[in-house]
């Protein structure tokens, strides 16, 4: 994994929402220990910085596998998120540990992560980045996750997750039925070209590396998530948010200009508002103009795992709208 890089992926630093993030720290140590959202830390879930991160997080991750949670305090989906991992760290009892890092307070860690939406949920292992999701999943899904990373981190023979009465086993049936393909996505070639292009900021060639995936195996459903994150990623990097907002906002019925927001609310992690902004589209509209739409709206379903319920409503609500 790169190191932190002298750069933000927002562009010029927020340098307020950076002072403001520093201040909750500080208060947090004043009253007795690190902290964010949640408040006080425990031993299995802790802060990291960009000064703390190759020891807190490189180096641990040799020992015991790092979940990373990359969250801000203006993000409202990171509050969902946030307790349920931490719940999950405390329950895992050290078999994995939680990593809580606060992109505002931290830009060049993130941009070194290419934290383009937040939530967003990696892993280290042994000093290697595993694929992980964005967005607020629920708990069933994000156990499911957690599962397919403890097999992947017992087959690298780390002690933690192996062992014995931690209660590793605790990721749920629904991990348990993917022991078997589960862990080897992970070290599919194709998978790791990607990841590798994506650590060094090469957003192209993550997208021909995930479109190779699913030329070799169409269907692919690793490569169909990364390559619409991959694509999402691209075309949002070329937007100017404001500009974006205000064209939509004068023509609701430009398709171009809501798929540019939506593409900006998802990038945020607003996906339901993202979803809705398109719905919308496709009731006022009919012909080519509907079509590119649902087109677009099909591309974002894309981003999440097949069941996951913010698709599973808005597919229903599209059906709905024609049919």
């Amino acid at each position: 994994m790169q190191q932190p890089r002298d750069f933000s992926l927002y562009g010029a630093i927020d340098l307020g929402a950076r002072q403001a993030a520093a201040q909750r720290s500080q208060q947090a140590s004043r009253a007795g220990g690190p902290g964010g959202p949640d408040g006080p830390r425990s031993g299995h879930v802790f802060d990291v910085s960009e000064a703390t991160f190759e020891a807190d997080v490189l180096e641990r991750s040799r020992t015991v596998p790092v979940v990373m949670d990359l969250w801000a305090e203006w993000c409202g989906p990171c509050k969902q998120l946030g307790p349920v991992l931490e719940k999950l760290a405390e329950e895992a009892n050290g078999a994995w540990v939680l990593a809580k890092v606060d992109v505002d307070a931290n830009p060049q860690l993130s941009a070194a992560l290419q934290v383009q939406s937040i939530p967003m949920v990696v892993a280290v292992i042994a000093g290697q980045l595993v694929p992980g999701f964005l967005g607020a999943l629920p708990e069933a899904q994000v156990r499911q996750w957690l599962g397919q990373l403890l097999q992947v981190a017992q087959q690298l023979g780390l002690p933690s997750a192996a062992g014995g009465d931690q209660p590793a086993g605790e990721v749920g049936p629904d991990a348990g039925a993917m022991e078997q393909d589960g862990p080897e996505v992970y070290r599919e070639p194709g998978l790791v070209e990607a990841q590798q292009a994506m650590e060094r900021g090469d957003l192209d060639g993550a997208a021909a590396a995930f479109e190779q995936m699913l030329a070799d195996t169409p269907g692919h459903p690793v490569a169909i998530q990364g390559l619409a994150q991959v694509n999402l990623f691209r075309r949002v990097s070329d937007y100017d948010e404001a500009a974006a907002r205000r064209a939509a906002a004068a023509a609701p019925g430009d398709v171009d200009a809501q798929c540019k927001v939506a593409d900006l609310d998802m990038s945020n992690g607003r996906a339901e508002e993202a979803f809705d902004r398109l719905l919308g589209v496709i009731r006022r509209t009919s012909g080519e103009e509907r079509n590119r739409a649902r087109l677009h709206l099909v591309g974002l379903f894309d981003i999440f795992p097949a069941k996951d319920p913010r698709v599973s409503k808005a597919r229903a609500t599209l059906s709905s709208l024609l049919f």
